[in-house]
């Protein structure tokens, strides 16, 4: 039994090495998803409030999701990372910004 234990945890400590990367950039996926996401339905598409926090709503909960009306832009936090998402114009939608 400790034997079988001991293999998967060497299976997936190799799987982590493996994804090493993918796994360092994950924290900062959710709050860059959910400040452009949030963004675009509120500002491109005109919703309100309310429906777009429900649609950017993920499994892993947001620290803060601010948004400031006034010069369109978003800020999202979540897992230690934050990002900030803002309306560019008509054409060219919402985008990240750095």
């Amino acid at each position: 039994m400790r034997r079988v234990l001991w293999l998967l945890v060497a299976l997936l400590l190799a799987w982590a090495w493996h994804e090493r990367q993918a796994l360092a950039d994950f924290p900062g996926i959710l709050s860059a998803y959910s400040a452009k996401e949030y963004c675009s339905c509120r500002f491109v598409m005109g919703l309100d409030e309310h429906y777009c926090r429900v649609y950017v709503q993920q499994y892993l909960p947001l620290t803060r999701l601010q948004e400031d009306s006034a010069t369109r832009l978003v800020i999202a936090e979540g897992l230690g990372r934050s990002n900030q998402a803002a309306w560019q114009g008509p054409r060219e939608g919402c985008r990240l910004l750095p």
